[in-house]
Formats: C-alpha cells, sequence, structure tokens
C-alpha cells in the first residue's frame, strides 16, 4: 500500500491568497510556518529552524480558507504535491516547487476565534496557476 499524507501545525505567514485558474476555477493560497530546533552539540545552544510551506486549498474548504489571517494557528492535513512550470522571463528554464495541497484545515486559535471546521470534498484534477 502507497500512502502520501502531510500533516502540519503552524502558523499562518500572511492573509490568505484568492486565486483562480486559467480556467476560472477558484483556490486559496496559504503560507504556513512550522518550526523545529535542535542542540547544538558543541556550543550547547539550541538552534530554532523554520519552515515555510505553501499550501493550495481547492473548493468549499478554499472558500473557508479565504478567511484566514496572518497569525492563525492551524492544523492542516493534505498530500504533498509536485508541479513544474516554465520560468515567464526564460522561457527554456523550468521550475518544480511542492506544495500540500490541503484536505482539512483545523483551526487552533483561542475558541473565540476557531468558529469553523471544514474538510475538504474531493480534490480537483486541475493544478493552479
Amino acid at each position: 500500500m502507497y500512502r502520501n499524507a502531510v500533516s502540519l501545525i503552524g502558523f499562518s505567514g500572511k492573509d490568505a491568497e484568492a486565486r483562480t485558474t486559467n480556467n476560472q476555477k477558484p483556490y486559496t493560497v496559504l503560507s504556513l510556518a512550522t518550526q523545529s530546533s535542535y542542540k547544538d552539540k558543541q556550543t550547547g545552544e539550541y538552534i530554532n529552524r523554520t519552515e515555510w510551506h505553501r499550501i493550495i486549498v481547492w473548493g468549499k474548504l478554499g472558500e473557508f480558507a479565504q478567511k484566514i489571517q496572518k497569525g492563525a494557528h492551524l492544523a492542516v492535513d493534505g498530500e504533498l504535491v509536485s508541479r513544474e512550470f516554465t520560468d515567464k522571463k526564460h522561457k527554456d528554464v523550468k521550475h518544480r516547487i511542492w506544495e500540500v495541497r490541503a484536505t482539512s484545515i483545523l483551526k487552533l486559535d483561542r475558541a473565540e476565534k476557531s468558529d469553523e471546521n471544514v474538510d475538504a470534498e474531493p480534490v480537483e484534477d486541475e493544478e493552479p496557476v
């Protein structure tokens, strides 16, 4: 059996961005920061590392995600996907990026802030632009 599952807990780095594909399908882009730390063996100091994740959200979950603001504490589940695109300035250069296609988002903010939690509908086959 094969499985592609990502589970992240972090903070939104900016307000959600509502976008549409070339075929006018709406989706939302989130930027999520997670943090890990380790102890440096030589100095004994703790080193923090922040990782930024690009989250793509479709359907009704995407509509919910449009309301997410910078600093929101979130748990995001989904799958890791990659896509390739051509550089706009250099047509012969291709880039590959990795994104998390969200299947559920849980707001972890205090109760008065987190009044909604939503699971995704089936994922669209279309890729974001």
